[in-house]
C-alpha cells in the first residue's frame, strides 16, 4: 500500500488520499464498535436506548461507563466491551496517524539515501 524506502516520497495528493482513507475507515470501524455497544448495553443490560448510546460512546471514547448496569450478563458484557474498547479505540489511533508516521520516516530514510549518495 505504501512506498517502500527505495522509492521516491509519494506526493503530497496521494498522502492525503491516504489520510482521508484512514479517516473514513477508522469512522466506519468505530461505527460498528459503538453499534455493538448500543445493541450490548440495550440487549445484554437491559437499558434504555438513550442510556445505552451514551454508555457505549463513553466506554468506547475511555471516559467510563455512565449507566448502572444491574444484571449479571450486562456487567460480564460492559467488562468485555470496555477491554474491547479500549484496543478498539488504541488500534484505530494508530491506524488514523499511520499515513503521517510512514510520510516522516519515509522522509528520514530519502534524506538519509540522498546524503550517502553524495558523498
Amino acid at each position: 500500500m505504501y512506498e517502500n524506502k527505495k522509492q521516491p516520497l509519494a506526493p503530497v495528493s496521494t498522502f492525503y488520499r491516504r489520510i482521508f482513507f484512514n479517516l473514513a475507515v477508522a469512522t466506519l470501524m468505530l461505527a460498528v464498535c459503538l453499534l455493538i455497544g448500543i445493541l450490548g448495553y440495550h440487549y445484554i443490560a437491559h437499558i434504555e436506548w438513550i442510556d445505552a448510546i451514551h454508555n457505549a460512546s463513553m466506554i468506547l471514547s475511555g471516559m467510563g461507563p455512565v449507566a448502572e448496569v444491574k444484571n449479571v450478563w450486562g456487567k460480564l458484557f460492559s467488562s468485555a466491551y470496555a477491554l474491547f474498547s479500549g484496543v478498539a479505540f488504541i488500534t484505530n489511533i494508530g491506524f488514523i496517524l499511520a499515513p503521517a508516521a510512514h510520510r516522516l520516516f519515509h522522509r528520514l530514510h530519502v534524506d538519509e539515501r540522498i546524503d550517502f549518495d553524495e558523498e
